[in-house]
């Protein structure tokens, strides 16, 4: 760190014995007070980078808090009294004057590590108290790294910063918007972006060729461990790209923000399929830190007398070792649990010395069947099986849900396991007039060997839409763009959208398409959720400096609030009166 100016010479943390002898002056809280007798007081003054102990002659009228100015001079410490716990404990500053900048109030909490105890709303109420602790000052400069490592390798790769604007028409499809009124045209809104989406690709039309935006988005979402109403993401988009490139880019930005933050750069990103991932781990957003991967067993069970296994899909799961850690209570709740996840039930088998099945089903099944078990799943003895028999999807999401439960560690720990997640199905399901719903957005494009299977079986194409997963995760997602006027027509008519319909709710978008656009197609990821992974958190909340709470309402400054009558009739408002 470069030396500090103004009205210090040094910051705490980075004086170190190569400093002795020099007179410096730092400045910060006083962290902590000790008197020695009446004629020695030490003072831990700490600074955004760590706490250096100040050694004052005779008493010092400082408590918690303070905010003080010190000269002193660097000096070793006495031997047997250097503190291995802080990066300056080999020196102290001597023959120390204190002058007070600010005198403080004492904290409704302790500024240390004590204060991870604390209930989160009290933090909250006192963010900028809390903002001084270590962990939060840490974690705020992890994020900045991680944002100035993202800039320079989009910026490295041809991409340009351009903003987007904050006020947009509203576009319902998504999520739950945040509306803001117009004055000027009262009854008429805009909405605060859910993403520049639309602004980017128009980008495109207008020869960009590469855009890239650390982009601040809304969304009016219930709050959780890694949702916010406000968020910030990297949104990127390119011409002229495939969808490797896009992926490559997109890498190269995270693998950047990680090194910046770890020191190490990630091995390349590995890519799996979305069927892969429904059919190994149960879910698109796979986490790879541990194993019991979904087993295949419908061939074991083709010719079955045990009409519970009569089923499309027959899967199961291993916990190794974990038969004697349920009993029967546990395993109802199991079993519980599976069906609150759509499963008919889940069948459960402890593996016992020699390959012997217990379980309440294992009188109804053959021999063979049991041997068949216990080999594709290469069981020993003290394993836990867990079978689910139903159709495909909902035996893969009810498994995987279940090995998440039971195997997945906090998000942070372990190694940082980053995944590809490619080909999409372009439509999940059908709506109420049996059109095919898309998987993504209705401007993801068609994977292009499967164009041809558009009318006759839409189900079974893909599309070229990608996500990024960190640790069970989902970072962020994006697709290769249709550009073909003629094609977003197909799509559109697949969707039941009528050409009125399609230019009265995107004609704004569409229009500038008719002009000549490129092949394009992008990007966004969520910078919330990848710093805190990187710092250490599993909650977004402790890598922003100001979040709000699940409740939404923010205990500081008490938003959301009451506004006067007359900045709603200013807007053409009227409040109807709350429902009891």
């Amino acid at each position: 760190m470069t030396q500090a100016a103004g009205l210090r010479t040094h910051y705490n943390g980075e004086l170190r014995t190569d400093h002795v002898g020099e007179q410096v002056h730092v400045v910060g809280w006083v962290a902590k007070r000790r008197e020695h007798g009446e004629h020695l007081a030490f003072v831990d003054l700490r600074d955004h980078t760590g706490v250096v102990q100040c050694v004052v002659p005779g008493s010092v009228d400082v408590r918690s808090e303070y905010v003080i100015r010190v000269t002193g001079t660097v000096r070793h410490r006495l031997e047997g009294t250097v503190n291995a716990k802080l990066a300056t404990g080999e020196i102290e500053l001597q023959d120390c004057t204190v002058e007070v900048l600010a005198a403080a109030e004492p904290p409704p909490f302790p500024l240390d590590g004590r204060a991870d105890d604390v209930d989160e709303m009290v933090r909250l109420r006192y963010r900028y108290l809390d903002l001084r602790r270590e962990r939060m000052q840490r974690n705020l400069r992890v994020r900045a790294r991680v944002n100035s490592a993202i800039r320079r390798a989009m910026e490295d790769q041809g991409f340009i910063e351009v903003e987007t604007p904050m006020l947009m028409p509203s576009t319902p499809e998504g999520a739950r918007e945040f509306l803001v009124p117009s004055r000027q045209r009262p009854g008429d809104f805009y909405a605060l972006p859910q993403s520049p989406q639309l602004y980017k690709q128009l980008l495109m039309v207008g020869g960009t060729d590469r855009y890239f935006q650390i982009a601040r988005c809304f969304r009016d979402e219930d709050l959780r461990a890694d949702r916010q109403y406000e968020f910030m993401q990297l949104d990127a988009e390119a011409s002229f790209v495939s969808q490797d490139d896009v992926l490559a880019f997109i890498s190269q930005a995270v693998m950047a923000a990680a090194e910046a933050v770890t020191g190490e750069r990630p091995p390349e990103i590995e890519q799996i399929t979305w069927h892969d991932a429904m059919d190994r781990f149960g879910i698109d957003k796979p986490d790879l830190r541990f194993g019991m991967e979904l087993v295949e067993l419908t061939p074991i069970f083709a010719a079955t007398g045990f009409n519970a296994f009569k089923a499309p899909s027959i899967k199961g799961i291993k916990a190794p070792g974990a038969a004697a850690d349920f009993g029967r209570n546990r395993l109802d709740a199991l079993t519980d649990r599976a069906k609150s996840l759509g499963a008919k039930g889940l069948v459960w088998m402890k593996v016992e010395d020699g390959g012997t099945l217990t379980s309440p089903v294992a009188k109804f099944l053959s021999e063979a069947e049991q041997a068949g078990l216990v080999d594709a799943f290469g069981a020993e003895a003290g394993d836990l099986l867990l079978i689910v028999a139903d159709e495909w999807h909902q035996t893969c999401e009810v498994l995987g849900t279940l090995r998440n439960d039971l195997g997945r560690p906090p998000v942070h720990e372990g190694p940082y396991r980053y995944v590809w997640v490619v080909d999409f199905p372009m439509f999940v399901g059908t709506d109420d007039a049996g059109h095919p719903k898309p998987g993504h957005h209705p401007f993801t494009h068609p994977h292009p060997d499967d164009l041809d299977r558009l009318e006759t079986d839409p189900m079974s194409v893909r599309s070229l839409a990608y996500d990024l997963v960190l640790n069970g995760w989902e970072l962020g997602s994006g697709s290769i763009r249709i550009h073909e006027p003629e094609l977003q027509t197909r799509i559109f008519h697949l969707l039941g959208i009528s050409e009125e319909e399609a230019d009265k709710r995107f004609g704004f978008f569409l229009t500038p398409f008719r002009y000549g656009a490129p092949p394009h197609g992008g990007f966004a990821f969520g910078i919330d959720r990848l710093t805190a992974i990187l710092a250490g958190e599993d909650n977004i909340r402790e890598v922003i400096a100001f979040p709000k709470p699940q409740s939404g309402t923010d205990p500081m400054t008490g938003a959301p609030t009451a506004v006067e009558q007359s900045q709603l009739a200013d807007l053409g408002l009227r409040l109807l009166p709350r429902a009891t």
